[in-house]
């Protein structure tokens, strides 16, 4: 096949399914928005849904667009060695919040988590937290949009600034209704809807290519060769197609990296506080990497299928470029109705995607600067108000950021590094100030925001030509890895030189000082030893290592 234009011929029946599927996203704002009488409610559902509720909406917030045409069009780049962003770069991180996090932040009812920071640290670093996360939302509300984008583009042939806007006016349309509730509902739906759009690509294409066999032939006579079909292999140097050591995937991706992502992004961790008791709360990003595990399947197969059928894909411009691998093979393999149900999925994958951006920094916006800073002391449906402001706020914000990720051929590379200079000073700082009573307050500032500066400054000595890295990846590693370590630099440093804090001030908010009670409102039901977070962390560790095994 070659590249061909990207347009996709849809006909009545998909267009049928694509507004069934609209008016069920909007019924389901309407109806979450009966539940709303609070600011807890709208930013929190009121902490009151289930486990597997909150676990499928956790998976489903990462499963956006940014990952499935990211992660594809990693899988046309890089080959295997994509799946070290699924089994050492999410599944430990994920399993660590549940069993070591969650008691922390559930137990100490912050409704965010710069909020934790202030009650950990100060004021100062509670804000400077508040601020980047806020600035990374939008920026990756408008990576999101971006990739909506790409494929209203390739479906209707709409121009990009169309398709931008008609895209954000329907995620704001459900937020602003429902709040989180309608968010978290939604993407429960539409975590089954992405995979009944992705399933069909990956089956219709294997298929075509031979099983998978056929495409492991193809791979190895591909311009990957069959370093495309190992994950750990030349990984001593950085001759292999991702072009990074051991030790930066090790360390940069599947500490730093995934780490900060996975635990202290409140995107993600705002749908485990939602959840009714502590128990549910602690299993619920366990449940999600469950599926996790498996997403691969329908992301990473597709990009070499892309890789071995479209002939010359990888241009660094126009149809050919490896953000389209997805909607290629949508175009080349699916018949009408089929078609119908996948762009839906790449369309819902979107707006779980930006939800969960847009419903995260509403939240901290309200809570953590206007309520902390600007406004204080006013009337609960003061706040709620606010909130709804703010979703307008960030989506119109995220229009603009969505021409940033233009920019950039793969959006999965940009993402990674806004990744690595707001996620990983951040887990530096909770991690250390989380495990070590010690850490002060002002050593907590200035150890955030020394970190974020050298992560910024690595990533623009690098876009600048002054330090060289084998890939664009390479140096979000690098980046990730140099921020962490600047920021136990700086708190070993500082500690010693200023006050702590007193245990009494430290309980329910760092190991050690006791106040976190993990059985205090458990439910008759999560005794039982299948709904053990420790039980179900550790088996889900076993399979990553098992599933790394046949692609050594």
């Amino acid at each position: 096949m070659d590249g061909g234009g990207l347009r996709l011929d849809m006909n009545a029946l998909d267009y049928v399914l694509l507004a069934l599927y609209f008016v069920t996203v909007l019924g389901v704002g309407f109806a979450a928005r009966r539940a709303i009488r609070t600011s807890v409610d709208f930013f929190l559902s009121g902490r009151s849904l289930p486990a597997w509720v909150t676990g499928l909406a956790f998976v489903s917030a990462n499963l956006g667009a940014l990952e499935i045409i990211g992660m594809a069009a990693n899988g046309a780049q890089y080959g295997v060695m994509t799946l070290h962003y699924y089994w050492v770069g999410a599944v430990p991180a994920m399993v660590f919040l549940g069993i070591v996090m969650m008691p922390f932040y559930y137990g100490s009812r912050v409704r965010s988590v710069p909020e934790y920071l202030r009650l950990r640290f100060n004021r100062p670093t509670h804000l400077l937290n508040a601020i980047s996360f806020a600035v990374a939302q939008v920026l990756i509300a408008g990576v999101n949009l971006y990739a909506l984008a790409l494929v209203m583009q390739a479906l209707l042939g709409w121009p990009l600034w169309v398709a931008v806007i008609v895209g954000a006016a329907i995620v704001l349309a459900y937020i602003t209704i429902g709040g989180l509730s309608g968010a978290i509902y939604n993407e429960v739906l539409q975590f089954f809807v992405i995979l009944a759009g992705l399933i069909p690509v990956t089956v219709i294409g294997l298929v075509k290519v031979g099983g998978v066999s056929g495409l492991m032939d193809a791979v190895r006579d591909s311009k990957l060769g069959a370093a495309g079909l190992h994950a750990w292999q030349e990984t001593g140097s950085s001759a292999n197609p991702l072009g990074a050591h051991w030790l930066g995937i090790v360390f940069g991706l599947g500490f730093v990296l995934s780490f900060g992502y996975w635990t202290t992004n409140f995107a993600e961790v705002q749908r485990a506080l939602s959840a009714k008791n502590m128990s549910a709360a602690r299993r619920t990003p366990i449940i999600a990497a469950y599926p996790k595990l498996l997403i691969p399947v329908v992301t990473v197969i597709p990009g070499l299928i892309a890789l071995v059928t479209v002939k010359g894909l990888g241009a660094s411009s126009g149809d050919l470029q490896y953000n389209n691998a997805i909607p290629l093979l949508m175009r080349d393999l699916l018949p009408n109705g089929v078609l119908g149900v996948a762009v839906t999925g790449l369309l819902a994958s979107f707006m779980a995607g930006m939800a969960a951006n847009v419903s995260g920094f509403n939240t901290v916006f309200t809570y953590d600067i206007w309520q902390a800073y600007v406004r204080r002391d006013r009337p609960d449906d003061y706040y709620l108000r606010i909130g709804r402001y703010a979703t307008i706020g960030a989506v119109v914000i995220g229009i603009g950021t969505a021409f940033i990720a233009a920019g950039f051929s793969n959006i999965m590379n940009y993402i990674q590094a806004l990744f690595s200079v707001f996620n990983a000073p951040l887990f530096g700082t909770f991690i250390i100030g989380m495990f070590w009573k010690r850490m002060t307050a002002l050593a907590g500032f200035w150890s955030l925001l020394s970190g974020t500066v050298v992560a910024v400054g690595t990533y623009l000595l690098y876009r600048a030509g002054v330090i060289h890295f084998n890939s664009d990846l390479e140096e979000s590693f690098w980046g990730a890895g140099l921020a962490f370590g600047t920021v136990a630099v700086v708190a070993a440093i500082l500690t010693p030189l200023t006050r702590p804090k007193r245990d009494e001030d430290l309980r329910g908010l760092v190991y050690g000082t006791g106040g976190v009670d993990l059985k205090g409102d458990v439910l008759a039901g999560d005794a039982a030893w299948y709904r053990s977070p420790l039980l179900l962390g550790v088996i889900a560790l076993a399979l990553a290592v098992v599933l790394y095994i046949p692609v050594f």
